[in-house]
């Protein structure tokens, strides 16, 4: 609920003109609010008021403020104990060439081998999230005007695909060495080398590898991009009032 409460900030952009919505919905108040700042101010000059008394500083500020509030929610609920592992929805299962092993290995009574190591990495995806806060802030700190613009006209994850376009690449290189680090503490290499072993231990078995450092990466990063995309289509139909005076002034309802 903190989540859902907390990470409507993210993507209030999309949502809420100022003033009054009881003649138009808020999408058409918000597109209305748009227009008036892209007319009145073409050039994205700060120092041009629009009719609503909002310059496109003002907008452009509260979009970031209202992205970077999202963001670090987010991170913060994705990377405490569980985040990912009690999650069904960004859980991550064990690498596809490991779903043989754990049959066989389930059949002959060491079932909980795998279990232990399915653990063991959705542990390591929440101790690497907290580096995405970094890299997410970075983004929409560059972010100009005129992608504001755009996300805000897009399609219901344009948001988050900016972020994703702006932000994967140093996200794999950032959380790679902490995955790594944390696989080996908490054991899951250990874990790793014991299945095989066993495995490899039964008769008449094909040889099987599995590259758990990037299998974990990728659905680490998977998991944080779709919990960035669900609450961007949620508070894209279902807008609340914000958190902050000056998301309250751009884009409340009151």
């Amino acid at each position: 609920m903190y989540l859902k409460r907390s990470i409507i900030a993210l993507f209030t952009v999309f949502g809420l003109s100022h003033g009054s919505l009881a003649h138009s919905s808020w999408w058409e108040s918000g597109m209305d609010l748009l227009k008036d700042i892209q007319s009145e101010s073409p050039t994205s000059d700060s120092s041009v008021q629009p009719s609503n008394n909002l310059s496109s500083e003002e907008l452009n500020k509260a979009f970031k403020e209202a992205l970077s509030l999202g963001s670090k929610a987010v991170v913060s609920q994705l990377s405490v104990k569980d985040g990912f592992n009690a999650d069904q929805a960004i859980h991550i299962p064990l690498p596809d060439e490991l779903k043989r092993v754990k049959s066989l290995l389930g059949n002959v009574g060491m079932g909980n081998l795998m279990e232990d190591l399915e653990l063991k990495l959705n542990r390591a995806a929440e101790a690497a999230t907290p580096e995405a806060q970094a890299l997410f802030l970075n983004a929409i700190k560059s972010m100009t005007f005129e992608d504001v613009q755009t996300i805000y006209q897009g399609p219901k994850d344009s948001g988050t695909q900016y972020l994703k376009s702006k932000t994967s690449d140093d996200l794999k290189q950032k959380m790679r060495p902490i995955i790594e680090q944390t696989l080996n503490s908490v054991g899951a290499v250990n874990t790793y080398d014991k299945v095989m072993h066993e495995y490899k231990s039964l008769p008449f078995v094909p040889d099987v590898k599995a590259d758990l450092l990037n299998h974990v990466t990728q659905k680490g990063m998977d998991g944080m991009f779709y919990y960035l995309a669900k609450e961007e289509e949620k508070i894209r139909k279902d807008p609340v009032k914000q958190t902050t005076e000056l998301l309250k002034k751009v884009f409340g309802s009151e």
